[in-house]
Order: C-alpha cells, then structure tokens, then sequence
C-alpha cells in the first residue's frame, strides 16, 4: 500500500549507525571494524557439532546465524588462524559486495531539479517514447532495494516508502533506519519508482506507483558483508509471504566471488516467489566477467545500454560486464550469463542530498529493468515471479541489441535477449 506524507520522518532523521571504525575503499578493500595493527574481519563458522557451536557463539558473538550453514561473527587474524586449525570446523572470511557504478563519484550533481529531466533518457527509451512527460504504474507490487540506504525525505519518493530497514549496523534489523551517506541507493531507487514529487516537477522512475522497501546492506562508502545481504534477501522473502506480497528485489551491487550464504539467499527468495533483479557488472567487455549475485541462474542479470544509436539499436556500454560467446544464441539463461539490457550510463536520478545526480554503471541498468518488472506484475498480480520473468525474456526479445562490442542479432553475450521495454 502506496503511503501518504513522510515515513517515519523524525525516527529516520534521528537514528543513529554505528559506523564500522574505518571506512573502506571504493574497490571493495573492507567494510571491517579497524583497530590498530589488529583488523577484525567477518567469518562464516560452522560445524556438525552443535555443543561446540554454542560455545564458539559465545565466545566470538553472532552477527547472524543461518542454521544449518553457520553462523557469521567479526575476529582478528590470529584468532581465524587458530580456529582453522581445527579440523572439526568450517572457518572462511565473509566475501565483501560493492555498487555497481563506474566512479565512486557522480558524474555530475545538482541541488535543484532540471525541468528537462523529469523523464531522463532512460525512462524515455524504456517507455519507447521520446516525448513522455511523466510515467505510470506497479500499484500494489513492492521494489526492495537493496543498497546503501535511501533519503527517506526526499519528496521523489518520500511518498512511496513503506519499509526501511538496516541490516549493516547490529547483529539484528534495525527497523525505521535506512539512512544513505553515499548516494548509490538513493538513485537507483528513484530510477525505479520515482514519482515525481508533490508537485509532480520532480523525476520520474519506471513505476512510480510501486512500494519501496529500503533495505541498507551496504556500508557508507558502498562497500559491504555479503552475510549482510543474504539476510536482507531472506527477509524480503519471508516478508512477502507474510505479507501476503509481490516483491521484487534490486541489487545493484556485485562481487567477482560467488558466496553461498547469497546463492542460497536468493534460490530461497526465488522458490518463494521474488524476482530477482540485479547488475551484471563493470568488468566489461571482458568475456565471462558477469558478477555475483547477477551472474546465479535465479537472478536476472543486467546489462548498460548507453545512449548512442548503432546499427539502428541502443549501444551495450563498454563497461558492461559480458557472459560467454559459447551460449549466444541458445535463449537459454546459464550461470554467468546476461538476462537483458536497460539503460545504465549517463543516467539521472535522485541523490542523498535531496538534489540529483548523474551517474553511469549496471547498478543504473539493473533498476530500470526492476521497474518494469513491477509495472508488469501490477497488471498481472496473480502472475508468479516466473512468469514475470518469462514477459520480460519476451519483451527483450522484440528489440534486439545489434551495437556495443558482442553484441549481435538475437541472443548474445553482450545484451541477452535484448532490451525489455514498455511498449
């Protein structure tokens, strides 16, 4: 249900995160607490016997416990080194997951709208319509994104929120928090769903009669713990059946290495019923460089068109990480394979600060494609996640991507089945 007015306003304006001790980097290099000469790291623990597991709880602390997998704490080196030598446990270092965009800056920002903006590029060439002022639709469908939080205030998609969570900052969700100091999740989530403001002199994202579910996985310098992820993804799951709900999930974020704890996330949000939507990736043109989560077969991986006609079609970016030449043509989604395309460079949409900004990356892709899926399932809110999936393979289908290197007639590594739009 579409909420009126602010959400939570004073709650969010107020809660405070508890920031890990150092920052990472752009390139991923940790989110971990710091102290000096002694860096504490997040571990996935786990063993058969369950006496021994309370006592190492106990004695390291949960940060999040996923049963029959393990459970994930923070230790030094030496103490990881310690508990491998122990053959009766698993001990391995929680892979980090960062935004999917080309700079960690924006490529330009502004305090105040640009009229001539309020349908960016991309809304016009997914909506297939070059003099669209505003757009429509994904009443009743929920859009959880899943990034470094979003401006709660901000008055392009104040209206729109109905959760907003923080699983980054304590060993449980922290719920009326989802506060964003770097600006990745801000924007993509107006992308997909906003709507224009009070006024309607706002932006405009795909499907801005949908509900956003704000879920911060990520750190402020959009970087994060993929234990962190996959528990959001369980809970986005175990809320749309609760809820009775259709939900889709955005990712725009990535890592090269696959973790199972987010693997078998998202087989399990998908046998509930969630599509999957997520960024392939920036480690283009390179083949094979799809990352994960979009690179597992229950997530529909998404590639970055640029805004340059060739060849009569859209242009796959550079950027863009490609799958594997060997399954071009087949219409057949593998692991490591790209799903579809959506615009993702150059692409304009709502920042932390309450302005906007302009950046480019598969994180900008990836929620243009979440979009559509919720504009399509609102017509259709009986339809399964599958068959969801299978309207965007079609639509993608009828506007082949012929431009961008890789790209070919009909299937192809670089674009998928094509760019999946409106009309």
């Amino acid at each position: 249900m579409k909420k009126s007015g602010k959400f939570l306003t004073t709650a969010i304006l107020t809660a405070t995160l508890l920031v890990p001790g150092m920052a990472a980097s752009a390139n991923g290099e940790g989110t971990a607490s710091k102290t000096h000469g002694n860096e504490k790291f997040r571990v996935l623990i786990d063993t058969d016997n369950q006496k021994e597991k309370k006592s190492l709880k106990g004695r390291y602390g949960v940060k999040w416990d996923f049963a029959d997998e393990g459970f994930t704490t923070e230790m030094n080196s030496s103490q990881f080194d310690a508990l491998q030598k122990n053959k009766n446990l698993t001990v391995e270092k929680v892979p980090e997951y960062t935004i999917e965009e080309t700079s960690s800056k924006p490529e330009a920002a502004y305090a105040t709208m640009a009229a001539s903006q309020s349908t960016p590029w991309g809304i016009k060439a997914i909506y297939n319509n070059s003099t669209l002022t505003q757009t429509s639709g994904g009443a009743g469908i929920n859009v959880a994104v899943l990034d470094t939080g979003v401006n709660a205030s901000h008055p392009d998609l104040e209206n729109n929120l109905e959760q907003c969570k923080d699983f980054t900052t304590a060993s449980s969700i922290v719920d009326g928090s989802c506060i964003d100091r770097q600006g990745h999740g801000t924007h993509v989530a107006g992308t997909a769903l906003a709507d224009g403001g009070a006024t309607g002199t706002g932006v405009y994202g795909v499907a801005p009669s949908a509900d956003l579910w704000a879920y911060k996985v990520l750190g402020d310098d959009g970087s994060g713990y993929s234990d962190d992820i996959a528990t959001a993804i369980r809970h986005v799951a175990d809320q749309a059946t609760a809820l009775n709900t259709k939900v889709v999930i955005n990712m725009s974020l990535g890592s090269s290495a696959e973790s199972s704890l987010i693997t078998n996330a998202v087989n399990y949000a998908y046998s509930k019923g969630v599509l999957i939507i997520a960024a392939a990736g920036n480690s283009g043109p390179y083949q094979g460089s799809i990352g994960y989560p979009g690179a597992l077969q229950n997530a529909v991986a998404v590639a970055a068109l640029e805004n340059v006609i060739q060849n009569s079609t859209y242009r796959v970016a550079d950027f863009s990480s490609r799958g594997y030449s060997r399954t071009d043509g087949d219409y057949i989604i593998q692991k490591g394979d790209v799903e579809i395309s959506a615009p993702g460079a150059a692409v304009y949409s709502t920042w932390y600060d309450g302005g906007y900004a302009t950046i480019s990356g598969t994180s900008m892709a990836s929620p243009h494609a979440a979009g559509l899926a919720a504009k399509l399932w609102a017509t259709n809110p009986t339809a399964s996640n599958t068959a969801v999936r299978s309207e965007l393979q079609r639509r993608a289908k009828l506007y082949d991507i012929r431009s961008g290197y890789g790209a070919a007639t009909g299937d192809d590594y670089a674009s998928g089945f094509g760019f999946a739009r409106v009309q």
